[in-house]
Parts: structure tokens; sequence; C-alpha cells
């Protein structure tokens, strides 16, 4: 019974064109590595025929290094091993030369290694279009340029000296387009247009080690307004200003009082508040007290008489002051 069943199997696969041929399953095809924006990314072609069930395994590997495992058991036709950078798989650096490979899977078989070339990813990636915004002020167009996101480091990292192509030219006239080269500023000026236009640009990017230049960013637009003022304008308008401050000055300083009087007015009270405050006081405790008579005092007259009699040694005077003592000390006993 069951060397039916595999008879059968066989004959079945035979038929439907399995990629599985004496044993061995067929191998990917077109193995290429891929960098854009320094990504590495591993891509193949599925084999003809190719089982459903079928699956692959990658790896790749430096220059100095073995072969790591990369995605494993992966049924898509790419793998991106910068989104692999873990405590095992080591993480892809901005200078690094790889090289990547892959293989299929059915079951418990699997095709032989299909290794793609190598590439140098600073050398070799493809560096995306840049974003740009143009600002007019007057009759100039300020270009303002973001670099494209990497996804290892950053363009000014990896490319120190890298600069920007400028191509600028009047909307429908783009046979006619000026250009601005090796800039490395991120925000650049144009002079010299024409006011009240419709000026368009474009920018690349330009490395030392890249020998190929960025994709171009997309086409911007913007319409210049006014030519900007002559500088005479400018000192007419600061004349003015001037003048108009200084005899500001003067009417304050001759008029002050005036001034002063109408921000800050007297304060003047309702007649009917006047009245209440003029009016003598009703109240009966203060009529009471106002009308009262003040309490009769009682004193006894006292009467000053001066006596010029000059006082003797043993006159009355003296005489007096001794039967005081005498008396003193006779009531002394007595007690």
């Amino acid at each position: 019974m069951s060397a039916g069943v595999c008879a059968f199997i066989l004959t079945l696969s035979a038929l439907c064109g399995s990629t599985v041929v004496s044993g061995n399953v067929s191998r990917p095809t077109n193995v290429h590595l891929t960098s854009y924006n320094m990504n590495l990314v591993l891509r193949w072609n599925s084999p003809k025929g190719a089982d459903s069930n079928l699956v692959y395994t990658t790896q790749y590997k430096t220059s100095v290094t073995n072969y790591i495992e990369g995605c494993v058991n992966i049924s898509t036709l790419e793998c991106d091993f910068t989104r692999l950078s873990t405590s095992v798989h080591p993480s892809i650096i901005e200078y690094g030369k790889y090289t990547g490979r892959v293989r299929a899977q059915l079951g418990s078989e699997s095709s032989d290694w299909v290794e793609s070339d190598h590439i140098t990813l600073d050398k070799d990636t493809i560096i995306g279009s840049p974003n740009i915004s143009l600002i007019s002020a007057g009759a100039t167009i300020e270009v303002s340029i973001t670099d494209p996101v990497f996804a290892v480091s950053a363009l000014r990292n990896v490319y120190i000296f890298a600069s920007y192509n400028i191509t600028y030219w009047k909307d429908s006239q783009k046979e006619k387009a000026k250009y601005i080269s090796n800039i490395q500023q991120n925000r650049v000026v144009l002079h010299d247009l024409d006011p009240w236009t419709k000026y368009c640009a474009q920018v690349q990017i330009n490395t030392e080690t890249n020998p190929n230049p960025s994709k171009p960013s997309r086409t911007v637009c913007e319409i210049t307004t006014s030519e900007e003022p002559s500088p005479w304008v400018a000192a007419l308008v600061t004349f003015v200003f001037m003048a108009m401050a200084v005899a500001l000055v003067v009417v304050a300083v001759v008029y002050r009082k005036s001034i002063f009087h109408f921000l800050c007015p007297k304060d003047a009270l309702p007649q009917h508040f006047k009245e209440y405050l003029l009016a003598p006081p009703n109240s009966t405790i203060y009529l009471a007290m106002r009308n009262s008579h003040p309490p009769e005092e009682i004193y006894h007259q006292v009467s000053i008489i001066a006596d010029n009699t000059t006082v003797e040694e043993g006159g009355p005077l003296e005489a007096a002051k001794t039967t005081c003592s005498k008396q003193r000390e006779i009531t002394a006993g007595e007690r």
C-alpha cells in the first residue's frame, strides 16, 4: 500500500514539473545585492516552475568575516540585511564590502547556495533624491534642501564633501535653464530673477567617493513678487520715521501740562455726594453732645500773701520750731 502511494506521488510530481529532480531542489536565479540609501538587500528570482511551498534562506559576509545567517525560511524573493542588526547579526557599516548568497528549500531538501556579486556600500549605493522647497522673497527665491534619509548613518557623515547641483529655469523654458554647482549649504538664494515670474528648480547631490550622482529631486516651482526696494527708498523711510519721532517728542514737551490733564483729569464728586457731605449731621447723639453744657467745676479760692519779715535766729519762727519739737518728744514719751 505504501509503495503504491509513493509511486503515485512521484508520478504526480513528474507530471507537475516539480523542482525536485533526483532528490535536489533547483537553485534560485539572478541573485544580486542592491543598495538604496545605504541599505543592503539581497534579491533573486525563483527557480523555473517553483513549488508554492518553496522557501529560502540567505546569508551574507564581509571581506573579513565568514558567512552570517540572514533571513531564514522566507517565501519572499528578497532579504534586507540592514533590518537584521542584533547581537547575533552585526550591524551593517557604511564602508563595508559585502557578498550575499541564497538557497531554496522544500521540506528537508535544499538547493545549492547561489552567491551574489559583492558591493562596497558607500561606493555602490544609489543615493535617493533630496527634498526641496522654494520660498519667494521679492525678486529672489530661496532654495531649501533636505538630504535623503539613510538606512545606515547620514549623508553628511558618509560623504563629508557632498555638494548640490541646482538647476533652475523659467516655467516652460527648461531649455534655457541655469546651473549652480558645488554648493555645500542647504539653503541657497537665487538672485537676478525677473519679478512676477514663475521659476522651477531641481537639485542633485554629488559625492567624491560615489561615482554616480543622486537621483534628481522633484521639480518645484514658485512665483517671484515685486523687485526689492532700492537703498534710497529704505533711507527715505528711515528719515521720515526719525522726523516723526522728533516731532512727537517736541509736541510732548511743549504741551506736557495739557497732555497731563487730559490723560490724568482731576476727579469731580457728583453733586449728590457733595450735598450729602456738606449737610449738617442729624444724629441724636451728636446733637445732644453739641447742645449740652459743660459740667460745673468745684474749687476753693487760694490767696497767697507775701511776707517780707526777716527771720532772725531765736525769733518767733525758731521758737515755734522748738516748741513743736518738744511737743513731739512729750507725745512719744506718753506713748
